[in-house]
């Protein structure tokens, strides 16, 4: 079967930053909807790249699906839901690091699993398909299988999977429950693509070499296990390197840093590069996004960085 297009799962939320004075500036972001918007950035417009949740009915949700197709994004066969709207986020700033306050008990995001044909659809004919930790715990357990039952039909037909595991304590009953999560995750993906105090935090992992050889025992081929300012672990073919991260003296905000490494290292991949020159141009995206403000990094800011790799 012909694979074509790239798809992201998960919960893009209404985001409010740089609070002044009681004056905040709207926007789209959330984990899985900031890696496609690199991804969209970084592949060619031939190729499909839809953003699969489910939606509100409200005129924030169509707002929010016009802003995805004015640059590029599709939904698929993501559901409108009527009564349901966005979830939403504040980001608070102190220097440059970041803290966020979210109201999303409501958000559509938390139905997305619950029409296994719709989800099934969304899935179709992808050259690759990413979702994270987060996509995970915002569905219920019944909802978390249909996704993971999903995911692992489109990888029979050829489709290639990506893992963020994106572990998030407060949005988990428990540590045993995300364990139990996203081990059934990792066992249908082929890239992880983690964050190795994450990592430590929910498996005990001493050092990002105890998480990729974790993750090559579950059956992980690929993995860029990325460490902060620190360097990224590539775990790939049986071997291991470590890639440095690109050093930036005055970040201005660190908000999407990740995902957007995870979407210019998918778009590399996508393109048929290695995973070492994969994880080099994602650091210079990363670097690139924290000298601006928000999580959405202008399409010309990725691609200057990632063309100078």
């Amino acid at each position: 079967m012909e694979k074509g297009g790239i798809a992201s799962v998960g919960e893009c939320m209404l985001e409010l930053s740089g609070g002044s004075g009681g004056n905040w500036r709207m926007g789209h972001a959330g984990d899985t909807f900031n890696t496609l918007w690199a991804m969209r950035a970084l592949t060619p417009e031939t190729i499909a790249a839809d953003y699969v949740s489910a939606f509100g009915d409200d005129p924030f949700s169509a707002d929010q699906r016009n802003f995805f197709a004015d640059h590029g994004i599709g939904t698929a066969a993501s559901p409108v839901i009527p009564g349901k709207r966005p979830g939403l986020y504040a980001i608070t700033l102190d220097g440059a690091e970041r803290s966020f306050t979210y109201w999303r008990a409501d958000s559509a995001a938390r139905c997305l699993a619950d029409d296994p044909l719709a989800l099934e659809k969304s899935l179709e004919k992808r050259a690759l398909v990413y979702f994270s930790g987060i996509t995970l715990a915002i569905l219920e357990e019944p909802a978390r299988k249909t996704l993971i039952a999903a995911l692992e039909t489109a990888r029979k037909d050829g489709s290639r999977i990506a893992f963020d595991p994106n572990y998030r304590p407060r949005l988990w009953a428990s540590p045993e429950a995300a364990r139990a999560a996203i081990d059934a995750a990792l066992a249908v993906c082929d890239i992880a693509l983690p964050t190795f105090p994450d990592e430590a935090e929910l498996y005990g992992d001493k050092d990002p070499q105890a998480t990729a050889r974790r993750l090559a025992e579950a059956g992980v081929g690929e993995a860029a296990i990325k460490n902060g300012a620190e360097p990224t672990l590539l775990s790939a073919g049986g071997g291991a390197v470590l890639i440095p991260a690109v050093a930036v003296a005055d970040p201005v905000d660190t908000t999407g840093a990740g995902d957007s490494f995870n979407g210019a290292y998918l778009a590399a991949r996508v393109a048929g590069l290695a995973p070492e020159t994969a994880a080099r141009r994602a650091h210079k995206v990363a670097a690139a996004v924290i000298q601006v403000h928000g999580a959405l990094a202008p399409f010309s800011v990725l691609r200057e960085a990632f063309a100078e790799a």
